[in-house]
């Protein structure tokens, strides 16, 4: 039984001729289909004039809010209540200052984790606070592969709360990105990606040094490349130096050896499905590069080429170098060519080689990067699973979820079981 259906937070006035009051009508309880065209119903009755209508449902439970001017409210509020008590609903009023609420400049907070629990949201709350902005709107995006969230503030000082967030970040299992909101987000349309330990889990030149016997070695020099610590060119020639002689036995096994990154697929095929180009650069080797581009459907790719002699590898590059700078000009070539601006370009690399690429984009993200990386990029994403940038860019899993139940030539190359929960 309904003990209490509502309450007027201040008082109604008796209306006088013409006289017409702003009203919010807060409006909570178990939600069913109806409820809305039934209120909407009642104040078309009245005459009301609808300002603003705001409604989320939670587990079943609906959370409604309508602005409304009308005029002899009373029996506008009493038909209300009347309503709520047929339905099992709490509604509340309040006479608010009819002036408009000015537009104001939203940001966008995504966070992203493994799990995300009270003290996580916790940290993020105090350090929008603390810079003096406000939450507006908070909705969820994912449950999995990871939990993703998206966090609407405005005011404060957006450099402190960028810094408050950053720290946050750092001392919690979560990754955050903070963007403006407007049509530059919604906007991307290509993303470019790096594509050893990005687009995939291995480094194609340690796996071609372990077949050549200089695994060690190599993994060595590819980290303290990777991170910036050296020249990159000379550690790109000298490691495929040591790659001389191995045969097409080897680079087979070496394909064989390749291991696309969770997520992988279901990121490239839903930004497809999206309209976005595609491409992929790489310091990597034109042969892998090249087969990854045709298995995934991404439109541009390139990379390095070893240089062979009959047969075998020689040991040196062939053709232009695939550097960082290069890697930058890539994306502006491409990008140019599809007619598209580079603030509509995602980029996504994990190395010191990829800064270039992260800074000529839109939005740079550093995947799993080096700390080198993550200090330089827009934002950081360093959970396993490639398709959570997806909610970086505000898409949702359900979206992506439902486009693929939709696709009848939809067949699960890279889904993963997480338990308790749909494949990724």
């Amino acid at each position: 039984m309904v003990t209490m259906l509502g309450k007027v937070r201040s008082p109604i006035p008796s209306p006088g001729v013409n006289q017409r009051s702003t009203v919010l009508v807060s409006v909570n309880g178990p939600d069913r289909p109806g409820i809305t065209a039934g209120l909407m119903e009642i104040l078309s009755a009245s005459e009301a004039e609808v300002f603003d209508v705001e409604q989320i449902v939670v587990r079943g439970r609906l959370t409604l809010n309508i602005l409304i001017e009308v005029a002899g409210e009373r029996g506008t509020i009493s038909d209300l209540l009347y309503f709520g008590w047929q339905h099992g609903l709490h509604l509340d009023f309040e006479m608010v200052d009819p002036t408009p609420t000015p537009t104001k400049s939203m940001f966008v907070v995504t966070v992203i984790g493994i799990r995300i629990g009270p003290e996580d949201f916790g940290a993020v709350a105090s350090a929008i606070a603390a810079g003096g902005g406000n939450i507006e709107r908070i909705y969820r995006l994912s449950r999995y592969p990871v939990v993703s969230y998206e966090l609407y503030l405005s005011g404060g000082d957006i450099d402190q709360i960028r810094v408050g967030l950053i720290e946050a970040a750092a001392s919690l299992p979560i990754d955050i990105a903070l963007q403006p909101d407007g049509l530059s987000r919604r906007a991307k349309r290509m993303v470019v990606m790096d594509v050893d330990s990005t687009l995939i889990e291995n480094e194609v030149i340690n796996l071609l040094a372990r077949e050549a016997g200089v695994e060690d070695e190599v993994s060595k020099m590819t980290a303290r490349a990777m991170s910036g610590e050296v020249d990159f060119e000379e550690s790109l020639r000298e490691r495929v130096s040591l790659l001389a002689g191995l045969d097409e036995a080897a680079m087979l096994r070496v394909g064989e050896a390749i291991t696309v990154t969770k997520g992988a697929r279901t990121f490239v095929r839903t930004l497809k499905r999206m309209g976005m180009k595609t491409a992929i650069v790489s310091a990597g080797f034109t042969r892998f590069a090249n087969l990854l581009a045709a298995e995934l459907g991404i439109d541009y790719s390139l990379s390095n080429t070893l240089e062979l002699v009959d047969g075998r590898l020689s040991g040196r590059l062939a053709g232009e170098l695939v550097d960082g700078p290069a890697k930058a000009r890539f994306l502006e070539e491409i990008a140019g060519a599809e007619g598209i601006p580079v603030d509509q370009v995602v980029a996504i690399g994990d190395g010191a080689n990829d800064l270039d690429m992260l800074a000529a984009a839109g939005l740079g993200i550093a995947f799993n990067a080096k700390p080198v990386v993550r200090e330089a990029a827009d934002t950081t994403v360093s959970v396993p699973f490639l398709d959570a940038i997806l909610f970086i860019m505000g898409v949702k899993r359900d979206h992506v979820d439902g486009a693929d139940d939709a696709d009848p030539d939809f067949e699960p190359g890279d889904l993963i079981a997480v338990p308790g929960t749909p494949p990724v």
